[in-house]
């Protein structure tokens, strides 16, 4: 994957560089100061993945990731933490804390690279959704994806990621579509990005839904209706 990086602080695209060398997912065509630099650059040159810093002068990282080609991935670097929320309304494939351990800076591009190849490849269909299941066609194949095995559904720029037990399968149709069309009892609306069964939920606290090795962001405005629905009212609303 050809990738940037856009950060106003020098050491920290240097150690971003020096980090990224090792992997072998991706190679480094870019790195910038500022949002414009990237953006002229960007004119030109094909990106499939920004590492991005959020407080920068000017233009916030933010605000630069809401207008770049739906085709480019972003991942989120930055010092603070309470922005990790507002990263995935605007559709970041993750969120990286400086300082960025490399562990976790792996993992990250692991799924960068997983969901380009999702996206680049895909030809699924939503056929209809039943009752008790989904039909999905891809690769001149139907697919039937029983609901109970659904753990949660993810938006992903326009196409929703479909997560099963084992396995995950990728459709064009928006978050918004499809949680208008499934049981509203069991598929709880978490985030502007995530659906999630509340019959797979392993734990959670004010901020976050843990389902398996899975951190699911609670956003502020559907919390109250999530609670509602996986506690009930009378006992969400001691909380």
């Amino acid at each position: 994957m050809k990738c940037i990086i856009v950060d106003d602080e020098p050491l920290a695209r240097e150690g971003m560089l020096l980090q990224l060398q090792d992997i072998p997912d991706v190679t480094v065509i870019g790195s910038f100061n500022g949002v414009k630099k990237a953006r002229d650059f960007m004119k030109d040159n094909a990106v499939d993945l920004i590492f991005l810093d959020i407080q920068m002068p000017g233009i916030t990282g933010l605000e630069f990731a809401a207008t770049i080609p739906r085709e480019t991935l972003v991942i989120f670097t930055t010092a603070y933490s309470q922005y990790a929320l507002q990263s995935y309304e605007v559709e970041a494939i993750d969120y990286l804390v400086k300082p960025v351990n490399k562990e976790r800076l792996v993992k990250a591009v692991q799924k960068a690279v997983v969901y380009k190849n999702l996206l680049s490849g895909q030809n699924a269909s939503m056929e209809s959704i039943e009752q008790e299941f989904m039909l999905i066609k891809a690769e001149r194949r139907f697919h039937k994806i029983l609901f109970k095995d659904i753990l949660y559904v993810e938006g992903l720029k326009d196409y929703v990621v479909i997560y099963v037990e084992d396995s995950k399968i990728i459709t064009a149709m928006n978050l918004k579509t499809i949680h208008s069309q499934i049981n509203p009892a069991v598929f709880a609306r978490v985030s502007k990005s995530y659906l999630v069964n509340i019959n797979h939920i392993d734990s959670f606290d004010n901020h976050t839904i843990y389902i398996k090795n899975t951190e699911i962001p609670i956003g502020d405005v559907f919390c109250k209706d999530f609670l509602d629905l996986y506690l009930g009212k009378n006992l969400s609303g001691k909380l």
